[in-house]
């Protein structure tokens, strides 16, 4: 039983990928006795600290907080020294510094006489220059500190001054209990006064050159982040791994926009009027719930051009045989009116074809078209043009768009058509810019061969594409339907990327620009933004409204089943507002342009 654990924290710890070095903030494991493995969790979580509580009984350190709590066999070799020697052969972390803050529960000398002791049997870790063994708790006085072996250091628990400068280099760390500083509980901001308080403890310990930890401080994230921002170099903490996580992800996760977008502040003019309408241009965020809206704007100082719209609704996403909807089974409600099953395209919850929004649109004299910074073969725009029991029947799809009622397409993906074949259907442009000017009824651009790159490599062809399109179809001198994707919302809310979602977000929103633009030139035309569903479950933890930075944090590398937004601009805009399935969509959107 016992080589199988071994072997079990083995594999665990190769899992980890520990062997990376640690930057600052470094991690303390507080009372790491009482974690359900001791020791080898925090130290596969690549903590840098971990608290050993002894207590000397019967000749023996125990591994407790206290008498009263001692557990036959948790010793300090058992526990922890004998674990540390394996780590070390096994060759896991030999080159990252760990500090044994070693806590003495009980009498100071004879406590450490058998500590030390015990240590001479350890070589292996006495003598290595990366574990720092460390004395807290009841310690001797500090002029006695240099009577200590060379291994053994200790915990200065005051911020006066030492004059003999050798016993400062028997000190390896100050700590000062913070609960005798602050009451902050670690939820919301800590008050000025404290913070100033807190910031001259630190800057005083760090002036006699040496690392400083708090103990008895609250346990959160927001916690960590303050105490990170302040300069504690310890971070003291129960909650070993999630520390760990958090911290070291937190620069991933913070962004700021280096230079703002301008936001196009719409007219209002024929908004909410109600007045007919001919044109409908359906922007798709893929991925883009109310959070991800939330980041983009407060990093843009606060507004998008979406967000300065006045008709507001909720769209309630789930599918037909799941709570939380793919993109496929979101794009179809929305292209024919009725939920289906995750994974199929432009079919009902029964796998029959019904006909989707453009293909009802084109027998009523319209053209439409699709944009996507996807593949054109995207479950989201093949849900347009394509009737499919699972979106993976890439050839099949291939096949339907030849064949659909599309006027226009610009996506990526270009390396998976005959494009002999696609020519005799589409003329195909090498330039977006050719568009404008292109009277050829059928017109197709590729964005890539394959996968479309992020908006940091693409540039900003969603928007420039979304001008281009509707010039393009409003020169038809036909009532039209455009359905415009921003994709990799999507992508980079999966890969839990806070900057690239931001990002894809703002692109996005430079295309709703576009739209709303049109919009107010044209009155007969109505403008909806929408997603298909959120991805993520992203949160904005904290933020600086001075600099526009965000710190974002997710919840699930997935999709949800959280409500979307939906934003509507033009006549009859007012229709959209209230909360309802993603199905309604299409209904409205029909019974206003065909009564």
């Amino acid at each position: 039983m016992i080589r199988f654990i071994t072997l079990f924290l083995v594999l665990f710890l190769i899992q980890s990928g520990i062997a990376q070095k640690k930057e600052y903030p470094l991690i303390h494991s507080h009372n790491d006795y009482n974690r359900k493995v001791p020791f080898w969790q925090a130290y596969s979580c690549g903590l840098n600290s971990i608290e050993i509580d002894i207590f000397l009984k019967n000749d023996s350190l125990y591994v407790t907080h206290s008498e009263d709590e001692i557990i036959k066999n948790r010793d300090i070799e058992s526990l922890y020294l004998n674990p540390m020697v394996n780590a070390l052969e096994l060759g896991f972390r030999n080159d990252i510094p760990l500090q044994f803050l070693i806590d003495i529960k009980s009498d100071t000398k004879s406590t450490l006489q058998k500590l030390i002791k015990i240590l001479k049997n350890y070589p292996q870790i006495i003598q290595n220059q990366n574990i720092d063994l460390v004395i807290s708790g009841n310690r001797p006085l500090p002029e006695e500190y240099t009577d200590y072996p060379d291994y053994i250091n200790f915990d200065y628990q005051s911020l006066e001054p030492i004059e003999n400068p050798k016993t400062w280099d028997k000190i390896s760390m100050i700590s000062l209990s913070f609960k005798k500083t602050s009451e902050w509980n670690g939820k919301g901001r800590l008050v000025d006064l404290d913070y100033k308080k807190i910031k001259s403890i630190i800057d005083k310990a760090h002036s006699y050159n040496k690392p400083f930890r708090f103990w008895a401080t609250p346990d959160s994230k927001t916690a960590w982040k303050v105490f990170k921002d302040l300069g504690v170099d310890f971070i003291n903490t129960d909650l070993a791994c999630m520390a760990s996580d958090y911290l070291n992800s937190l620069d991933q996760r913070l962004y700021s926009l280096e230079k703002k977008i301008k936001i196009y502040k719409p007219t209002f003019e024929y908004d909410q009027k109600k007045i007919a309408v001919e044109n409908v241009i359906l922007m798709i965020g893929d991925g883009n719930g109310l959070s991800q809206i939330s980041a983009a704007s407060l990093v843009n100082g606060g507004e998008l051009t979406l967000t300065q719209l006045k008709s507001i609704g909720l769209i309630k996403t789930q599918s037909a045989d799941d709570f939380n909807t793919d993109s496929a089974a979101a794009a179809t409600a929305i292209a024919i009116g009725e939920k289906t099953k995750n994974r199929a395209i432009g079919l009902d919850a029964q796998y029959s074809l019904k006909k989707n929004i453009t293909e009802i649109l084109f027998q009523n004299g319209f053209v439409s078209g699709c944009i996507t910074s996807d593949e054109i073969t995207g479950a989201t725009p093949a849900s347009f043009y394509a009737h499919r029991r699972d979106r993976s029947e890439k050839n099949e799809i291939l096949k339907e768009l030849l064949e659909s009622k599309l006027s226009l397409f610009v996506g990526g993906g270009a390396s998976s058509f005959n494009l002999k074949d696609l020519r005799e259907k589409f003329y195909l442009i090498d330039d977006i810019n050719e568009l404008e000017k292109c009277n050829k009824d059928r017109v197709g651009h590729f964005i890539s061969e394959k996968d479309v790159p992020s908006v940091d490599v693409r540039g900003n062809i969603l928007s420039k594409a979304t001008a281009k399109g509707i010039h393009f179809l409003s020169n038809k001198q036909k009532p039209f339907f455009l359905m415009v994707e921003g994709a990799q919302i999507d992508s980079y809310g999966h890969e839990n990327n806070f900057p690239k979602v931001i990002k894809e977000v703002i692109d996005f929103d430079l295309a709703i620009a576009e739209a709303i633009k049109f919009a107010d030139h044209n009155k007969n035309t109505l403008v909806l933004i929408t997603a298909d569903h959120e991805t993520s479950g992203l949160s904005i933890l904290s933020g600086n409204l001075d600099n526009n930075r965000l710190e974002g944090s997710f919840a699930s590398d997935d999709h949800t089943g959280i409500m979307v937004p939906i934003f509507a601009y033009g006549p009859y805009s007012q229709c959209f507002q209230g909360v309802y399935n993603n199905y309604d969509l299409f209904h409205k959107i029909i019974g206003l342009v065909l009564k």
